[in-house]
């Protein structure tokens, strides 16, 4: 595990505000928990404010714990805590948190690195262009489907966190292409499984069908889903 920690003062912004429309959602969010508890929605308010700025400064750190009425330094340790939090600028565009834990390890992970370093930069730095940036994190639990990435992405109007799966290099590769150009490409298996159905195809009950899907990801597939 990494030690991580604040990027340095001459990259923090000032001050840090929600906007109006996640201003409204934030006081929802603490509104769920009773009084006395709202440091209860430390991690909701965090992802907002990385959804919205693009990572997490200390501003948007300290502002939420001063919001929710918790110690600043209990704000920082959840922050520092977990990977899905980014301390540091991000790319404008995407940033890819590559699995490099055993099962992704062992299924080419160390390739999808390399190449994430080719063709963007080194770990934790933006690319010259701006719009990229990766880092290689923990087990992101997709291990059946390694190796894997998640993508958070500031694409096509929104923020977006999604796994992509059954990654090769090639894929790997149209990928960083499609998200630097500002596409959104579809989250899921490159190999086009639905969550975590055996690689080389179904073995046992429906096996024989000649849909392409099974009555249940038929219906998820219909509403879009990866």
């Amino acid at each position: 595990m990494s030690t991580r920690r604040l990027a340095p003062e001459n990259v923090q912004p000032d001050s840090f505000s929600f906007n109006s429309e996640n201003a409204d959602w934030a006081k929802g969010q603490i509104a769920k928990f009773p009084e006395g508890r709202q440091a209860s929605a430390i991690i909701p308010l965090l992802w907002r404010a990385q959804a919205q700025e693009g990572w997490l400064t200390r501003a948007a750190i300290e502002g939420i714990a001063d919001m929710l009425e918790m110690p600043r330094i209990r704000a920082l340790e959840v922050a520092t805590f977990y990977f899905m939090f980014q301390l540091a600028p991000t790319g404008a565009h995407a940033h890819i948190q590559v699995c490099g834990t055993t099962s992704c390890m062992i299924c080419g992970a160390e390739d999808l690195a390399a190449l994430c370093e080719k063709l963007i930069g080194p770990a934790h730095t933006v690319s010259a262009d701006g719009k990229l940036s990766w880092e290689e994190v923990e087990c992101l639990g997709a291990c059946a489907n390694a190796p894997m990435a998640q993508i958070d992405s500031w694409v096509k109007g929104g923020f977006h966190s999604d796994y992509y799966e059954d990654l090769t290099t090639g894929g790997l590769e149209k990928l960083i292409e499609a998200f630097r150009a500002g596409d959104y490409p579809r989250p899921g298996s490159e190999i086009g499984r639905f969550a975590s159905e055996p690689a080389g195809g179904l073995t046992s009950l429906d096996a024989d069908r000649t849909e392409p899907y099974n009555a249940a990801v038929a219906i998820a597939v219909s509403e879009g889903a990866a």
